[in-house]
């Protein structure tokens, strides 16, 4: 969830430096940006080093007590005797499989070994590409051309508009993620694409209104400037409202989400069928919606309208509720005939002194 939070930092320091870039008339304008994404690249290679191994990665390559001196800094306090430390110890130890499939990098068959891997892999690719496909890789990629559908054609404008979206987004971001442990996975996600689905079409509005005065972005590439500026402004609203109602629901869920679902044994390669599917959706945006700005203009927004109201509908009926549960307890909800409907089922667990689970009821 972090790294996708605080991508906006990063989108901030682009964003800023591309924009003084423009009053740089040398070689030194595009030196900048290559310069500074060395440097952060750089950072990151130099303090990986100290980042916490992972208490199960280490459970199941026989460090037993590494996991659980993890668990006691970390989740116990300090105290070996912890009850929460002895409850993820006793999960670990009837959940994590010691010779899973994930110890042989060719065998995929945890992905796909029955319904409740297959699901938890479909819900996994769902999120990913829905993150893809809710219409912010236009926004993102050639914001450009949008701000051109609405009048704002003029590049330190454009630079200007980037900058502040992308501060507003960082600033939503931050808030998103003090909400997902409140509000839920669920609702967020559903806040989110019904958001986008009444943002777009308010943005479809705005644009065809705006190009009935007879401004916008042309087939031949070039831009002119309508009449109507309050359809204008309106449009350029939908970009800012876009922006806020994406960071605050889907950017903190991009990246926690299909890893939450995913068991201990299918992570590694699930994610990786989650890369894939980022690329593949990555193409779509990359090489459709330009094509699809240029010649259809403001009517490339219909689709981007459909399509968040069905990835809203594919959410509201499958994608189940991962709010507190953790990776062990996924695997009843997972098992269950409708994970949805177990996932928003209450329990309350008791447990002994031990750590061991002596009673489970629904609250």
């Amino acid at each position: 969830m972090t790294d996708q939070r605080y991508r906006f930092s990063g989108a901030i320091v682009a964003s800023g430096a591309a924009r003084g870039a423009l009053d740089i008339h040398s070689d030194a304008s595009w030196r900048l940006i290559t310069w500074l994404q060395a440097l952060f690249s750089s950072l990151i290679i130099i303090f990986c080093m100290w980042l916490p191994e992972s208490p199960r990665w280490l459970y199941v390559n026989n460090k037993k007590e590494a996991a659980k001196a993890m668990l006691t800094k970390y989740h116990g306090l300090g105290n070996p005797d912890s009850a929460w430390v002895k409850l993820q110890m006793n999960e670990y130890e009837h959940f994590l499989d010691l010779d899973g499939a994930d110890k042989r990098w060719w065998d995929y068959r945890a992905l796909f070994r029955d319904r409740s891997a297959a699901y938890r892999l479909g819900c996994n690719l769902c999120i990913t590409i829905f993150g893809q496909w809710a219409g912010n890789a236009v926004l993102s990629y050639f914001l450009g051309a949008v701000l051109e559908t609405c009048g704002y054609g003029d590049p330190i404008s454009q630079a200007n508009i980037t900058l502040i979206n992308s501060c507003q987004q960082f600033a939503c971001a931050i808030f998103g993620a003090f909400l997902v442990d409140k509000v839920g996975r669920r609702p967020l996600l559903l806040f989110s694409f019904t958001g986008c689905c009444v943002v777009w079409l308010g943005m479809t509005v705005a644009s065809a209104e705006f190009a009935k005065s007879g401004g916008g972005l042309h087939p031949d590439g070039t831009v002119s400037q309508g009449t109507d500026l309050n359809a204008s402004k309106a449009a350029l609203a939908m970009v800012f409202i876009f922006g806020a109602i994406y960071s605050v629901g889907i950017t903190p869920l991009q990246a926690l989400y299909p890893v939450e679902v995913l068991s201990f044994e299918m992570r590694a390669k699930g994610m990786a069928f989650s890369s894939l599917a980022v690329n593949a959706a990555g193409l779509l945006n990359q090489f459709a919606w330009p094509v699809a700005m240029r010649n259809i203009g403001w009517r490339t927004y219909i689709i981007f309208t459909i399509q968040d109201a069905i990835q809203a509908a594919v959410i509201w009926w499958l994608i189940p509720e991962t709010k507190g549960r953790t990776l062990e307890e996924l695997d009843e909800i997972f098992h269950a005939k409708n994970p949805v409907k177990a996932s928003l089922q209450k329990k309350a667990i008791a447990v002994d002194q031990y750590g061991d689970v002596v009673n489970v009821h629904e609250v």
